[in-house]
């Protein structure tokens, strides 16, 4: 078999060249230019909100941005760093330092690359609804918590990473509040908000840092008002190409960067097929989701070796990509080849943009990213999805995205169990079977009577770990004996291996008190599950019937 057969790995940059024109990378020309203008300023925020310099934003948009381009399996997708990854970014940092974040970063490529080389991205795609809107209120909730100290240019000292510890810190020091800061924070707000307005071309965001910059500068300068904080009084600028820094593994750090690692993985993999499929819906086009998981974990193994932070599908930046004309991969190409040049030669006058001009821009982002008509709208809707959607979002306020995806997921797993549960059944019948209804009869009586000593038993669902406890419990309330044992499982999709020990430790009960098991209306999928395990050997071939008559005729001889 070859390796394209065994692997999902389809490019959509290598099927497309084919049939590329020049009028399509004009297009592409120009929405590559536009798209590396608006990530400019988010790259930056991201940066820093996640606790590393600016610069390593900007890394981490161009060479995320260019090999998601490059390898990916969206059309239109354009990656980078994102606002979701603010929170167990900045945790990491502070637990385990810069070493750390790469360390998990790498892991989580790795991990994003075996995902998608297992084919899992459509199973990942399934991840419920409540707990994707959760955590994301939840990062909304914490990014916005995060930029109070330069909004309202607070004198603290380190902040601690906990929700409710920030709080506590911001209360005591509010009389530290500065005028200025606020003023340009708010300021930054409006434009931003009221910039699509006018022109919905040019990002509210650029508008923002541009005017902003240009006025701090000018009270800096002529007025002497030094409240306003700026990006260069806090950190220092590299203007110049990356160079790969060292990262060393060893097993106890990769054992305890594990969770957080898993937690990079399935919020890069959960945004960056959500952005994909958003995007789909507006070009008609259709992703290769492995794909796309495979070129997210190329990005995430090669940005931490140049001091990159976690890479994903952003999704404001590919509708923007999409709005202006962007159609394929080569948009994405141009959006991060323009981030490269703007850190090389405009690298330096970002020092002079105010910090509270880019907590302005985050508090907008977590706005939008906070969702919370829907999660006002999830609240309407039955108890079990309020009860995942509250407890990731509290977790993921309260502690950190870790523990909040881990709970979430298990929380909705075992919902969802309850809910197969409580619709799988299992039933008796003695007397008759009402033919009328039935689909895998081989004719068209109404009524087919069930001999004396015959019980016939159904199972209509899964059989699973679940409900092969509701069968025991059934088999076991019965009184009188019968001498022959009909499991109807007709309505059965599928079997895992705890329904498979039931049914052989029923074999066995049944073979010792002399009684006859017999199988009707197995589908080729569990009855594949049973051949593979040697249970067709122990029942005999002869006992797994086709269809309810089939079975009543065998069971006919034995009474």
């Amino acid at each position: 078999m070859r390796i394209k057969d065994k692997i999902d790995f389809q490019p959509k940059l290598f099927a497309l060249m084919n049939n590329y024109s020049r009028e399509r990378f004009v297009g592409d020309l120009l929405a590559g230019i536009i798209v590396g203008i608006v990530a400019l300023p988010l790259a930056i925020a991201f940066g820093i909100a996640s606790g590393v310099s600016p610069e390593k934003g900007l890394i981490t948009a161009f060479i995320g941005g260019f090999i998601v381009s490059f390898l990916g399996g969206s059309n239109v997708q354009i990656g980078g760093p994102t606002g979701a990854f603010i929170v167990i970014v900045y945790g990491i940092i502070q637990n385990f330092g810069l070493q750390g974040l790469a360390i998990a970063t790498v892991m989580a490529g790795v991990m994003l690359v075996v995902m998608g080389a297992l084919r899992l991205g459509t199973i990942i795609r399934f991840i419920p609804y409540p707990i994707v809107v959760g955590f994301t209120s939840g990062i909304a909730l914490t990014i916005f918590t995060t930029q109070m100290k330069d909004l309202f240019g607070l004198n603290v000292g380190e902040m601690p990473a906990d929700f409710i510890s920030k709080w506590i810190v911001y209360f005591d020091n509010f009389h530290t509040l500065h005028l200025y800061p606020l003023l340009v924070g708010l300021l930054s707000i409006v434009i931003i908000v009221y910039t699509p307005r006018v022109s919905k071309k040019i990002p509210g965001s650029l508008v923002a840092i541009i005017v902003m910059t240009l006025v701090v500068y000018l009270m800096r300068t002529f007025l002497d008002i030094q409240s306003v904080q700026t990006i260069g009084d806090l950190f220092t600028i590299k203007a110049s190409l990356p160079g790969p820094e060292p990262i060393t593994f060893n097993m106890e750090t990769i054992n305890r960067l594990l969770p957080s690692a898993f937690t990079i993985a399935m919020l890069g993999a959960i945004e960056s097929l959500l952005s994909a499929t958003v995007a789909d819906g507006v070009t008609g086009d259709r992703h290769h989701s492995n794909t796309e998981l495979i070129a997210q974990g190329a990005a995430n193994i090669v940005a931490p070796i140049f001091g990159g932070i976690p890479v994903t599908g952003a999704i404001a930046r590919t509708m923007t990509n999409i709005n202006n004309g962007g159609r394929t991969p080569v948009a994405g190409l141009v959006h991060a080849v323009v981030l490269l040049l703007i850190l090389l030669f405009l690298g330096p006058l970002t020092r002079h943009i105010p910090m509270s001009c880019l907590a302005g821009v985050l508090i907008v982002v977590s706005y939008n990213m906070s969702e919370w008509r829907t999660f006002r709208s999830l609240l309407k809707n039955p108890r079990s999805d309020v009860s995942v959607l509250l407890v990731t979002f509290f977790l993921t306020v309260i502690f950190d995205l870790t523990i909040a995806i881990e709970i979430g997921l298990l929380i909705a797993m075992f919902l969802f169990m309850r809910r197969v549960m409580e619709t799988t059944s299992v039933s008796v019948t003695r007397d008759f079977i009402d033919l009328s209804v039935e689909s895998e009869a081989s004719h068209e009586d109404e009524k087919l009577v069930i001999p004396e000593g015959v019980e016939v038993y159904e199972i209509d669902g899964p059989f699973f770990f679940g409900i092969a406890n509701k069968f025991d419990g059934v088999m076991q309330s019965l009184g009188d004996k019968p001498r022959v044992r009909i499991i109807r499982m007709r309505k059965v999709p599928f079997m895992d291996s705890t329904g498979l020990h039931n049914l052989e430790s029923l074999l066995r009960l049944s073979q010792a008190e002399g009684i006859h098991l017999i199988l009707s209306g197995v589908n080729l999928k569990v009855r594949g599950v049973l051949t593979k395990a040697g249970f067709d050997g122990k029942i005999g071939e002869e006992n797994i019937c086709s269809n309810i008559n089939e079975a009543l005729e065998k069971a006919s001889g034995r009474v």
